[in-house]
């Protein structure tokens, strides 16, 4: 089987490094042979995974940076709609669900040549209802906000790729997050950044603009080896849970795509699906009572509350180490031993956060989308990708917290994922490196900052 692994543009490469590290878990490696494609040299919103149907279910399950995983079905040149609808109806649809579950198609194109992708979805809609229709007498309804079946289609210039989604909701929805709308900074987003940090659970990570705790708490799913997809597959002990009785997570409700497909339903998959749980339930247990020392901060007394509510409901242990405090007075809660390095990693809730307001689309970036593709102008090195004038009082405060910054977090590396490039500027301080990134439809940039001790500084 083949899969495309669906991510926010720019984490090819961890990916890439996060697949190679699941396909030789010992209860993955049992199911098949696995294998995983290069990282690419460009971005390309997602990679080749190719292995046996139930690593669909493995995946599904412990990647932390994966969007969606794509099952693909079919992939031929084309030329026009009746094309795609030939291609669609040509699949054996009825082999994987049934006419009384509901669709959904998604379509994403680069350098298409068809006039319009509302017509094509009509089409390859058309084809696989007929197909059903025909196989099994029933026609299966169309619900685009909760539907049991998700179809996506990309369209290159002379190419149709069909894929049969996995997931169901979007990955980096966990499961833990209660409070409706968009989170500025995406579950999957953030755990590609501590994975670009190269932190690791012994080593202190502080996140000084905390808010809603997203670094926080993927930082300490890792550190206690708890699977990113715990809460959708259940497989946490309910007796830890510290939400209240009435919450409830409609995507805890659904879990994966997979489980309403017919193939995953069948009595080896079932058993494989309890055999990867099981799995990580031991190592959950294993690692429950692991030391960790993972903190933040928020000068917002309600990103606080929320933050201790959403690791709460993550079913992490305890409450997080975390206290309202302004940025421009932060210190470290840990002293470093000697070698040891901090990790401090944080997204400014100002600027491009404003910006987003209205404009973010529920859709990640995927497969070279043609709207991201668009974005990656070429701009002078300092150019802001969000354009405003910055406020004197923040200009300020940035003087202040950089300050903070050099005089008390000597061996930390600081990480700040931002859509303004004018930022070491603003700070008065010079990266050591800048990683493009995008959150949902916006570019961004992972800076690196590196605080020097006195005894580096006479070292060099």
């Amino acid at each position: 089987m083949k899969f495309f692994i669906v991510c926010p543009g720019g984490l090819e490469a961890v990916l890439v490094q996060e697949l190679e590290e699941l396909i030789t878990r010992p209860e993955i490696k049992a199911l098949g042979r696995s294998s995983v494609e290069p990282a690419p040299s460009s971005l390309t919103g997602g990679m080749g995974v190719e292995g046996p149907l139930a690593l669909a279910m493995a995946v599904n399950l412990h990647s932390r940076i994966a969007s969606r995983v794509l099952l693909k079905m079919t992939d031929e040149p084309y030329k026009s709609e009746d094309d795609l609808y030939r291609q669609a109806k040509a699949i054996g649809w009825e082999d994987w669900f049934s006419s009384n579950q509901t669709l959904r198609v998604d379509i994403t194109a680069q350098r298409s040549p068809l006039k319009s992708l509302n017509f094509t979805t009509l089409r390859i809609k058309d084809a696989i209802v007929d197909r059903l229709r025909e196989q099994t007498g029933e026609r299966p309804n169309i619900d685009t906000v909760n539907p049991d079946v998700r179809i996506q289609v990309h369209l290159t210039q002379q190419h149709a790729t069909i894929y049969l989604d996995t997931s169901g909701e979007p990955l980096f929805k966990r499961g833990w997050r209660e409070e409706k709308g968009e989170a500025p900074l995406k579950e999957n987003l953030a755990a590609g950044i501590l994975r670009l940090t190269n932190w690791q659970a012994s080593m202190p990570l502080y996140d000084p603009m905390c808010g809603s705790g997203t670094f926080l708490i993927e930082a300490a799913q890792v550190a206690l080896h708890i699977p990113a997809g715990a809460l959708r597959a259940r497989i946490l002990d309910s007796s830890n849970q510290n939400s209240t009785p009435s919450w409830k997570q409609s995507v805890i409700q659904t879990g994966f795509g997979f489980l309403r497909l017919k193939p995953f339903l069948s009595t080896l998959e079932k058993k494989n699906w309890q055999t990867l749980c099981d799995a990580a339930k031991t190592e959950i247990h294993q690692h429950q009572n692991d030391a960790i020392a993972i903190s933040g901060s928020d000068i917002n007394e309600k990103m606080i509350a929320m933050c201790k509510a959403n690791w709460q409901r993550a079913q992490l242990p305890g409450l997080p180490m975390v206290r309202q405090l302004d940025a421009i007075a932060i210190r470290p809660n840990v002293d470093l031993s000697e070698g040891q390095k901090g990790v401090m990693v944080f997204n400014p809730p100002y600027g491009e956060r404003l910006a987003m307001k209205g404009g973010d689309s529920d859709r990640p970036y995927s497969f070279g989308d043609s709207k991201a593709t668009s974005m990656q102008k070429r701009r002078t090195s300092r150019e802001p990708l969000v354009k405003e004038p910055i406020d004197p009082k923040f200009a300020t405060l940035l003087d202040q917290f950089s300050k903070q910054l050099k005089d008390h977090f000597a061996g930390w590396e600081i990480f700040v994922l931002t859509a303004d490039m004018g930022l070491p500027g603003h700070l008065r301080m010079k990266e050591s490196k800048r990683t493009p990134l995008f959150n949902g439809p916006l570019e961004c940039r992972l800076f690196k900052f590196e605080i020097r001790g006195r005894s580096d500084i006479q070292k060099s």
